[in-house]
């Protein structure tokens, strides 16, 4: 199935849950990646904060950061690029590039100091490809992050059999959903 078939067809699926059933989704999936020995382990955290449609992340985060983590979120800064900020708090939250809410603290680069990645997806497969929105954002953040554990995160029925890839599509090393 071509990519924006299959854009398509999860977005069909996603029409089938109220708000209330994808929050209880997400819970399942947050349940399963706050578990996990990497989080756990991890001293330097990226994450996404999370769109109505994704898997419901702002809670997570926020415990994250009170547990003592470092929490980095993207912030969009141009056509398809995103730099890494800081987070510390909801307070530090504005609404920017589509209607996200992304972070003004300081900004970070030392991507190598980053143990985990939590990265949203579309559709991920089972040899864990992962298919965005279609704007390459994530395409050109991922082959920054080095050596970070990359955890894709997705409700159930964002699983597929297989993904369409290209050359420069970078791999989850795992992916986490409610089951």
């Amino acid at each position: 199935m071509k990519k924006s078939e299959l854009r398509k067809e999860i977005k069909n699926r996603k029409r089938q849950f109220t708000s209330q059933q994808l929050s209880e989704l997400s819970f399942a999936v947050i349940m399963r990646l706050l578990a996990h020995q990497r989080l756990k382990d991890a001293r330097t955290v990226m994450l996404y904060y999370s769109l109505p449609d994704e898997v419901y992340t702002h809670t997570l985060v926020d415990a994250l950061l009170a547990s003592g983590k470092r929490v980095l979120l993207p912030r969009v800064t141009g056509e398809g690029t995103m730099e890494l900020r800081l987070y510390t708090g909801p307070q530090s939250l504005e609404q920017g590039a589509y209607n996200i809410m992304e972070p003004v603290g300081e900004v970070f680069t030392d991507y190598a100091q980053i143990d985990l990645a939590v990265i949203p997806g579309v559709a991920f497969d089972r040899q864990l490809n992962r298919m965005g929105r279609g704007k390459g954002f994530y395409d050109r953040l991922l082959p920054q992050l080095g050596d970070a554990y990359k955890i894709g995160i997705c409700f159930d029925f964002q699983l597929v059999e297989s993904i369409e890839c290209e050359e420069h599509d970078i791999r989850m090393d795992e992916v986490i959903s409610g089951k």
